[in-house]
């Protein structure tokens, strides 16, 4: 792969997604691949293959035909032009990216707190645990949560895996993640057949994760927030939650903003912790200025991890295949 075509298709889709955000459209690669997954869960299911190697055959159904499907199509339109290929990798790569949806995800929350329904009903679609009842400061505090775990899920994995490995990689990872929220549970009945989901997306998600801690460092240097909290912050409080990556991005967003997280949080009407994520003198009482800083501090590490990338993309084109 030569360098000028990879560094182009790597800004094509980032421009496109800045300028227009997720395209929404019947045939969005997301959307095929949950009625993929779905097709094959079932007839696996129906034959009994509901266990580990049931969920590793499903594993490699999906994201093997996901990478297929993406080849094959090239292929083809490669003998009609060039061209009309990169243009196909061009539009792949700006549907699997997603930091402007994230942070309009965030803005409507933003815009609907003076509305407490309204925000939570907003929240909703950004989180699972009970927001019926959350009160205004709730609503921020699990709003900021969503941004700073989406940050390694959403930008930072897919972006990097784009730029280290080609169109293959963000296909693979987005692959991999969306497979983990479909049957990724510890559940009766995904508890044996989603474990290759899981353990997959807490692999390819591991190093993002750690990375992101330097990653919110700079950022909150950049806005004069507070860069010095945030290694502190991720290695004291990033076990709190049972997510071996989740944890290392939050507990660095609570550093750089010096605020307390988490707090009380239910599922399904029952308590599941009281625990906060930050120092005891950190303010927990956050309002809509907490969570403006909170998108800043997402805007600023998305454009620090496109310059990261572009910085590693050498590396794709000198790899053998």
């Amino acid at each position: 792969m030569e360098l000028i075509p990879h560094l182009a298709l790597i800004l094509a889709a980032c421009l496109l997604d800045a300028v227009f955000g997720d395209p929404v459209y019947r045939w969005h690669p997301i959307r095929v691949l949950g009625a993929w997954s779905l097709w094959w869960e079932r007839r696996l299911f129906a034959v009994g293959l509901n266990g580990y190697g049931g969920g590793a055959l499903h594993w490699l159904l999906v994201v093997g035909g996901a990478l297929a499907v993406w080849w094959g199509v090239r292929q083809g339109l490669g003998r009609i032009h060039p061209g009309a290929a990169w243009l196909w990798d061009v539009f792949l790569a700006y549907s699997l990216l997603c930091l402007r949806d994230l942070l309009a995800h965030g803005r409507r929350v933003l815009d609907a707190l003076d509305d407490l329904p309204t925000a939570r009903q907003r929240l909703s679609m950004l989180v699972g645990r009970d927001t019926a009842t959350l009160p205004r400061d709730g609503v921020v505090r699990a709003t900021i949560e969503s941004l700073s775990e989406n940050l390694t899920d959403g930008v930072l994995t897919p972006l990097w895996a784009l730029c280290l490995f080609g169109l293959p990689g963000l296909i693979a990872v987005k692959a991999v993640s969306s497979l983990d929220s479909m049957v990724g549970y510890k559940n009766d009945r995904y508890r044996h057949f989603g474990w290759t989901a899981a353990r997959s997306d807490d692999g390819v998600h591991w190093l993002p994760a750690r990375l992101s801690v330097p990653l919110i460092a700079a950022a909150a240097a950049l806005l004069r927030l507070h860069p010095r909290l945030v290694w502190p912050a991720a290695r004291r409080y990033h076990a709190l939650l049972a997510s071996p990556n989740s944890g290392w991005s939050e507990a660095a967003f609570a550093g750089a903003l010096r605020v307390r997280l988490i707090g009380p949080i239910s599922y399904g009407g029952a308590r599941v912790t009281e625990a906060f994520m930050g120092d005891p003198d950190w303010p927990a009482d956050l309002g809509g200025a907490d969570l403006r800083r909170a998108l800043r501090l997402v805007l600023v590490c998305g454009l620090l991890a496109l310059v990261a990338g572009l910085a590693l993309a050498p590396l794709r084109v000198a790899m053998p295949w």
